[in-house]
């Protein structure tokens, strides 16, 4: 059975603070978010001020939404993977060639997380909290898939996933995205074959 790719953002809220929330999520995205104001965010969004501060309080907190929303949708998307292929090795090939996908797109800008973690120095700062949050998580993740498929070394193979998809996303956007979405192919089945 095909597995959609994810939404950009789940549809959780409604109203105001999703209009929010999805104009924050493109706008970060495709400009980056430290360059996009709160000014903006309020007009493209369609909403006033007050509605804008009562819904988040401010840009911060917004940023925190974003990037747990983008984190809320990767899990959702990888559990549904591996609940719908009876193998593990078969549920990362999905999950790989989805984001080989991803990154031949047009709009592709990288990864969101890295993205974030870019633009937020301080290893303490939330942003950088919820970012390694995450690639936690999807590093378990990996590891779990990996370990179900009887790989040796379980959480070596998925650091090098990880890895693999951090420089596939980076690659895809600042260079050649067919040969970073081939590579990131190709590093997935090298680290099966050493099952």
């Amino acid at each position: 059975m095909a597995i959609e790719a994810p939404p950009r953002i789940a549809r959780r809220v409604s109203g105001a603070k999703s209009r929010i929330l999805d104009t924050a999520d493109a706008l970060f995205y495709s400009e980056g978010i430290r360059s996009v104001g709160i000014d903006r965010l309020i007009a493209e969004s369609g909403v006033t001020k007050a509605t804008f501060y009562k819904h988040y309080g401010s840009k911060e907190r917004l940023v925190l939404s974003y990037i747990e929303q983008r984190s809320a949708v990767m899990r959702e998307y990888c559990q549904r993977i591996a609940d719908e292929h009876a193998s593990p090795a078969d549920a990362l090939r999905s999950l790989f060639a989805w984001a080989g996908s991803v990154i031949v797109e047009q709009e592709f800008r990288g990864s969101p997380f890295v993205n974030a973690a870019a633009e937020f120095h301080e290893p303490g700062h939330p942003v950088r909290l919820l970012v390694a949050a995450h690639r936690d998580w999807f590093s378990e993740f990996l590891q779990n898939r990996l370990q179900e498929c009887g790989h040796p070394l379980s959480g070596d193979g998925a650091d090098e996933l990880l890895l693999a998809w951090d420089g596939a996303m980076s690659g895809g956007y600042a260079g050649d995205s067919i040969a970073a979405a081939a590579a990131l192919q190709r590093a997935l089945e090298r680290v099966l074959a050493e099952r």
